[in-house]
């Protein structure tokens, strides 16, 4: 009895576990308010968006107006942002190196302007705004509290769990996507309750606001055999490559904004002045802001052959010149009408392909593969799992040290082949590149 209660009851364990009873308490209470206050801005956000988009559909000429949205944009970052204007990769460099804050305003700045680029027909999407609403939000919350440095960018992490979960009705998704997107090679458990937490209750909340998330239906999946295994495979080197295809050009005109187009309200009027342009050169509207009515489409087999490498470009041109959003739906617009216009030559079906080139290119993008293939089955409801589980993957290994996020950091490299230094970001790597002879 002595020995028992020496060995579980002695004052060294007992605080020990008074500590872990304390931390665990903080991340659940922390995680609630993160997951409540994003859920309900996640559920304006969508509400919001769904409406403009609606007015700029209804009124074609609000086009003509997107030069104007992309100065006022410019301007609001110009004289308000205060660092802001990095956006996702602000979060992720202050999560690496924990120098400075994040803007408070980061997230009502980025809520306005993401409305302005959408209801003027910028093409992108929404996550972008969600996520950087859940940083301030955690930002908030670590104020409030006084909370330290480790626990800190922990609540960061939720906050964009919370952001991404409540934004597309995937709190599976979410939890994983805050823990994982931040570096490549290494995911951050130790944020798993909180951002847990800020995850479902984020969707919880959005849900009871009255969301409801688009869904896309798969009417076949194929027999698992050995040549429709190699199919995917191949295919999903393929979306592999597509998604490193969009990532270079987004940044490569971001780059070139930069270094040319220093005048942010400039940049953003250009910008706009193409889009205008590309869209009457190919005569449709469809790549207009987040094509939820392409990537529908997509699943039903009735798209344009090169619709994929439209959007790219457009989305490209889009984020590069500083306009606002998100940049997951669209990858999911450019893998599912790739994913459609592969299908007829590699004769499997429509809706399947479609599913496996949304998901594939987001995670080659993202760099994010248990997210993506998390997300496969919470919207697909866990149909075709294995093929998800492949393309994820696969996708992932072939997008190389490419991606969205250019502040993402590689922890260790996906393989020795890429021959990478760890501990460099996607951006480092690049700019390397760039000076060697």
């Amino acid at each position: 009895m002595k020995y028992i209660k020496n060995k579980f009851f002695n004052s060294t364990v007992r605080a020990r576990h008074m500590t872990f009873i304390s931390t665990l308490t903080k991340w659940i209470f922390w995680g609630s308010i993160i997951g409540i206050i994003v859920g309900t801005t996640s559920a304006l956000l969508i509400n919001l968006n769904d409406f403009l988009t609606e007015v700029r559909q209804g009124n074609p000429v609000l086009l003509f107006f997107l030069p104007l949205g992309g100065i006022l944009i410019g301007y609001i970052y110009m004289y308000y942002g205060k660092g802001s204007r990095k956006g996702n990769d602000l979060i992720l460099e202050h999560i690496h190196h924990g120098q400075g804050e994040i803007p408070l305003r980061m997230g009502p700045i980025v809520f306005v302007c993401t409305f302005i680029t959408h209801l003027f027909g910028g093409s992108t999407g929404r996550e972008g705004a969600a996520i950087q609403m859940g940083a301030s939000i955690s930002e908030g919350v670590n104020k409030l509290f006084k909370v330290d440095q480790i626990d800190r960018r922990i609540l960061i992490l939720s906050g964009i769990s919370g952001g991404f979960g409540s934004a597309f009705g995937a709190p599976l998704t979410g939890t994983i996507f805050g823990m994982e997107a931040i570096t490549i090679g290494r995911t951050k458990y130790e944020a798993l309750v909180p951002c847990t937490v800020a995850s479902f209750v984020g969707h919880y909340v959005a849900t009871a606001w009255g969301i409801h998330h688009d869904n896309f239906i798969i009417q076949n999946v194929p027999d698992i055999n050995t040549i429709n295994l190699m199919k995917v495979i191949g295919l999903s080197i393929i979306f592999g490559f597509t998604s490193v295809l969009y990532s270079q050009l987004r940044h490569e005109i971001k780059r070139l904004s930069d270094k040319y187009l220093k005048n942010l309200m400039l940049r953003a009027m250009i910008g706009g002045m193409i889009i205008i342009a590309l869209t009457f050169i190919i005569g449709s509207r469809d790549y207009l802001g987040r094509g939820l009515p392409m990537v529908e489409r997509a699943f039903e087999g009735n798209v344009p052959p090169f619709a994929f490498l439209a959007k790219i470009v457009f989305t490209a041109v889009t984020m590069g010149t500083g306009f606002r959003g998100g940049e997951v739906i669209p990858l999911f617009f450019i893998g599912a009408t790739l994913g459609n216009t592969l299908s007829t030559i590699v004769n499997l079906p429509t809706s399947f392909l479609a599913a496996i080139g949304m998901i594939a290119v987001f995670s080659g993008a993202a760099n994010t593969p248990i997210s993506a293939f998390l997300f496969s089955v919470e919207m697909f409801t866990g149909q075709g799992i294995t093929y998800f589980f492949i393309a994820c993957l696969i996708s992932f290994i072939f997008s190389g040290h490419h991606g969205i996020y250019a502040a993402q950091k590689i922890y260790d490299p996906k393989s020795r082949m890429l021959n990478l230094s760890p501990g460099e970001s996607i951006s480092s790597i690049e700019n390397n590149k760039k000076v060697q002879p």
